[in-house]
This record gives C-alpha cells, structure tokens and sequence, in this order.
C-alpha cells in the first residue's frame, strides 16, 4: 500500500488489484464448474492487466521524458506473470495434485474438496510469486529485454 506522500495506484493499491487474481478463482472452481466459466475468469484476469498497463502508458505519455510502449510492455509483462500466468498455472496445478490424491472419494467430495484447497492456497501463493516475478524483472527482463524499448 501507499503512504500519504505516494499518489495511490487504483490497480495495485486497492480491491481494484483483485481482479486480477480472477482466474486463480476459475482456476479452482475448475473441477466443478463449466469450463467457459474458467475461460471468462482468465478474461476478466487479462483484462485487468490490460488496464492496469494502459493506464501506466497514458500516465508516461504526460511526462516530458515519457516512455509509454515501455512501461506498457513492463507492465503487461509483470501482470501478466503475476497476476495471470504464474498464479494461473500455480493452482491448476495445486488442484490436479489434490484431486489424485483424493480419487476415491466420490466426484461430488472431490470437487469440493480440490476447489476449497485451490481458494485455500491463494492467498500463500501471491506474495511470493510477485517477489519472484519483481526479481525476474529487475534482475533479468528490464535490463536484458526491456532496455531496447526506447519509447
């Protein structure tokens, strides 16, 4: 969160910022829901992302020495890692592993039980993808790739 002297960011400063978190949710209702369900939860996910970027873009694009195609490909990249890719994969993954081990239960217990431990584990797995995804940024796409973006 910001302090008092840093001009809220409506995408990643309030509830706005859970939106992007949208397709872990499809993600664990997938056993139990249809898959378009999953599919719009990814939509509305990439959308925010989107935003988010345009938004930053616009925001470059006032300032004198602006970089408005840099920040948007940043941003969507960092999104699009932390908000949709990683976290997407995370839980699927989370919820294939938990519905093997409880293949005996009946479909009913086992969709109920994959889906409760998918919602479980969301909130374990944000901070340490985005510190993962910060340092990925900082360390190797920003100064590998993103410094041959000019504008």
């Amino acid at each position: 969160m910001s302090d008092a002297s840093t001009p809220v960011d409506i995408y990643r400063d309030t509830a706005l910022r859970y939106l992007g978190y949208a397709n872990e949710v499809g993600e664990a209702f997938r056993h139990i829901v249809h898959r378009s369900v999953v599919q719009l939860s990814y939509v509305v996910a990439s959308s925010y992302v989107l935003a988010d970027a345009v938004s930053k873009s616009r925001a470059e694009v006032e300032k004198t020495e602006g970089k408005p195609v840099r920040t948007f490909v940043d941003v969507v990249i960092w999104q699009g890692l932390a908000s949709v890719a990683i976290p997407g994969f995370t839980i699927n993954r989370i919820c294939w592993g938990v519905g093997k081990m409880a293949s005996k239960l009946s479909s009913q217990k086992r969709g109920v039980l994959v889906t409760a431990s998918g919602l479980l584990a969301i909130p374990f797995i944000i901070t340490p993808i985005d510190r993962g995804v910060d340092l990925l940024m900082e360390k190797g796409i920003r100064p590998g790739v993103l410094k041959h973006v000019y504008a």
